[in-house]
């Protein structure tokens, strides 16, 4: 049964997103471990109050313009992602354009199929996922599984919502990975050539802002952009931002 969240409940965002991956989990998207993900994710989002910080909107930034480089660019959707912004991965995956394919940790063909019809129903297609015929080198997991013309033949990935073994799998094959995590310290944030530390329900949306506001910018000067980016030194600022949001002056 769904919840109707009165709008003047001060965490009223935060319960709309736990709503839509409850219905998501009951729609056969999400994998109840999902669920504990999230949970995760939503107490660093406490930490930086909720809200795209100006770190996270430069790498949001930065991430469209190697989007907009990118030869063969694949967006990689799982079930929290499709229930969270499922339309709005659509909605980029149409303005880039990239390639949509689902990739799943705890893989069931009827899952797959379903966060297929589920991106479906949002205007997606073509997308990838249901028939791989490839794998991601040195990753022994179903979750290696992936398309020859979608994640295995990309140079530039995004990856909402990832796990770390996956990422280094794909950086370690010379992809350059955009990750969307909550979490600063983790493999996947550490082992990125990009990372957005956003909820994703605000960070595709913005990359798709990005996307309209370089497109005709110099391919030259989309590259010194991407070049210019230093991972490691934005995650240190943002943990910096948290530090300081926890130990005000």
């Amino acid at each position: 049964m769904k919840m109707k969240i009165p709008k003047s409940h001060p965490r009223y965002h935060s319960l709309v997103i736990r709503e839509k991956l409850a219905e998501g989990f009951r729609k056969g998207l999400v994998h109840e471990t999902g669920l504990i993900a999230h949970g995760r994710g939503e107490a660093f989002d406490y930490l930086i109050g909720e809200r795209t910080t100006e770190i996270a909107e430069l790498a949001e930034k930065t991430a469209a313009a190697l989007l907009l480089i990118a030869k063969h660019p694949v967006i990689s959707v799982n079930g929290n992602t499709a229930s969270l912004a499922g339309r709005e991965c659509v909605e980029l995956a149409e303005r880039i354009p990239a390639k949509i394919e689902v990739n799943l940790f705890h893989r069931t063909e009827e899952r797959v199929r379903r966060i297929i019809e589920e991106l479906e129903s949002f205007g997606a297609q073509d997308v990838l996922g249901d028939r791989p015929d490839a794998r991601i080198e040195g990753l022994d997991h179903p979750r290696g599984l992936c398309c020859k013309e979608g994640i295995y033949s990309a140079d530039v990935v995004l990856v909402p919502l990832e796990d770390g073994d996956r990422c280094e799998a794909l950086v370690k094959m010379g992809k350059r990975v955009i990750a969307i995590d909550l979490n600063p310290l983790s493999r996947t944030s550490q082992r990125a050539s990009i990372t957005i530390v956003d909820n994703v329900v605000r960070a595709i949306p913005n990359i798709s802002k990005w996307v309209d506001e370089l497109r005709d910018k110099d391919m030259e000067e989309l590259r010194d952009m991407v070049d210019s980016w230093d991972n490691k030194k934005s995650l240190q600022k943002i943990l910096e931002y948290i530090s300081k949001r926890i130990n005000p002056p």
